[in-house]
């Protein structure tokens, strides 16, 4: 992809965005704040419809490629685009995504594994599926994380194993340029939505999962590895106190820095921004395959984590208290 092509395409991506914002305006496509909410305004929501949006372009500009990936994506994308529009019945949504995640799988060329990969990958896939999409509820958070998770990818791609199209690197990480132009501001333009938050966590999990297969490297799972840790201590802590792990709430610890601390939106997600980035370098750098160096860096990051939420939100809120 040249420049003057990345260029054009960046532009198109743009005016494709500006085009979705005057029909969710006539629509009345927008994110009412509730009692769950961390922001306060009514917001155009699914702007994040740019990046599979962008994959589909991707798609037909360069020769077709992963033909059951973009399936499973657009299927994926429209499923959470009805579900941004009207409440569905979860039955419904979880089957599509069932099936989208299958269709990754065929295009992975994973059946042709031992059986006992497709039931590990698809509580994997589809656990960060919605990892993803529970922690996007602040301004910037989901678009400059998955930026870095793309960049580092297309690092990797380029200087260490090839394993994928470096074309649809490139496109994804524009159409993540164009969102955070919109959203990673004080009072953001729009919100990705389940399309945004769903379609892009799809796309990047489809990535790990190629350089995992290319390399036979798990570590590579780290990539993600802060985002997984806010989600799942926070099911824990769900959990213990009892709660309903399927109901909204504003239980992760950006949501406390956000709402209880007060915290602007865009510092926060800097914070999990940098502590990413800090991450990806050591993966990359210095842990590359060593499984017992991955470990020991994850080890760390949880141990700090878990010090830090004690210390911030306290033994009562985070194991008693009912969050409201």
């Amino acid at each position: 992809m040249n420049l003057l092509f990345a260029f054009s395409f960046i532009i198109a991506l743009i005016l494709l965005e500006i085009v979705y914002f005057k029909l969710a305006d006539h629509f009345n496509i927008i994110d009412k704040p509730n009692s769950r909410s961390s922001h306060t305004a009514i917001t155009l929501r699914g702007g994040g419809i740019i990046f599979p949006i962008a994959a589909l372009l991707w798609f037909g500009f360069f020769g077709f490629a992963y033909p059951y990936f973009i399936a499973g994506l657009s299927a994926i994308a429209l499923i959470s685009f009805l579900d941004d529009l009207i409440t569905l019945n979860n039955k419904v949504r979880l089957s599509v995504h069932l099936i989208s995640v299958l269709l990754m799988f065929y295009q992975w060329n994973l059946f042709e594994l031992n059986w006992y990969w497709i039931p590990i990958a698809t509580i994997f896939v589809i656990g960060t599926i919605n990892a993803y999409n529970f922690m996007d509820g602040i301004n910037g958070i989901t678009g400059s994380y998955s930026l870095l998770a793309v960049i580092t990818l297309y690092y990797i791609d380029i200087y260490i194993y090839a394993f994928t199209s470096p074309a649809l690197l490139i496109t994804i990480a524009l159409s993540l340029l164009v969102f955070n132009f919109f959203n990673f501001r004080k009072k953001a333009k729009c919100f990705a939505g389940d399309v945004g938050s769903v379609g892009i966590a799809f796309i990047i999990v489809f990535f790990i999962g190629q350089l995992i297969l290319a390399t036979h490297n798990f570590n590579y799972i780290l990539l993600l590895l802060f985002y997984g840790i806010d989600a799942v201590s926070t099911i824990l802590f769900r959990v213990i106190r009892k709660e309903n792990i399927f109901e909204a709430h504003r239980s992760h610890f950006y949501q406390f820095l956000s709402n209880e601390k007060k915290t602007p939106h865009l510092i926060v997600a800097t914070i999990y921004l940098f502590v990413q980035s800090i991450i990806n370098i050591i993966l990359v750098f210095f842990v590359n395959e060593n499984i017992f160096s991955a470990l020991l860096l994850c080890l760390f990051c949880i141990v700090v984590f878990m010090v830090v939420r004690f210390k911030m939100e306290g033994k009562q809120r985070l194991l008693k208290a009912q969050v409201v």
